[in-house]
């Protein structure tokens, strides 16, 4: 879908079109002349904003993981109703945000950018971190300390599992043809791990 730009907003214009790129064809799947022509802009235009591809990807995942790390946020509430219940919606919450952001996340997750070289996407990709990773403190409380892992391994467990979820079952992969919804894959596989830890009840 040709956006063109509209007031000058020459960069987010090209943003956009990138996130339809990239759904498409995936984050290595255009070239940066073709997000030029999408824009509606000559291609030398593009690089009065953008140094290469990688740059505009960059971009897109950054503004990405600022949505992504707002979604989590406002998922886990500050730890309200309570520990378990606010950590198991950050998991819930990442699904949530495959499905409706498949450019950014295809940008932030799988086009292979090194987050170091981008220091505000590295920066914004910790904010999104550190709310999982405070869900998972905050639930690793309520067991003793000699049987505590840390927040951070939990916090990776569980990004891990989502991610998994996200990629075999709900992006059309072959896998998407699980008599199981994602969001019970990840409620269930939740519910085992946490059982395992011994933060929930064998009944529950």
């Amino acid at each position: 879908m040709k956006r063109g730009y509209h007031h000058g907003n020459l960069r987010q214009a090209l943003v956009e079109a990138a996130l339809d790129l990239i759904a498409e064809q995936g984050p290595t799947g255009f070239t940066l002349s073709e997000a030029a022509k999408a824009a509606d802009v000559t291609p030398a235009a593009v690089y009065r904003h953008f140094t290469g591809r990688d740059d505009l990807i960059a971009e897109v995942a950054r503004q990405g993981y600022d949505i992504f790390a707002a979604l989590m946020e406002f998922a886990y509430n500050n730890g309200k109703p309570s520990p378990l219940a606010a950590f198991e919606a950050t998991g819930r919450a990442y699904l949530a945000f495959a499905r409706k952001y498949p450019g950014h996340y295809m940008a932030m997750f799988e086009s292979g950018l090194n987050l170091q070289a981008y220091p505000d996407l590295a920066m914004v990709a910790q904010k999104a971190r550190d709310v999982q990773e405070r869900a998972a403190e905050h639930l690793a409380q309520n067991l003793p300390g000699t049987k505590r892992p840390p927040a951070t391994m939990v916090s990776a467990h569980i990004w891990a599992l989502s991610h998994g979820v996200v990629e075999l079952f709900a992006r059309g992969a072959p896998g998407a043809k699980s008599p199981f919804a994602p969001e019970d894959l990840l409620e269930s596989g939740i519910g085992i791990y946490l059982r395992g830890l011994g933060l929930l009840p064998p009944d529950k």
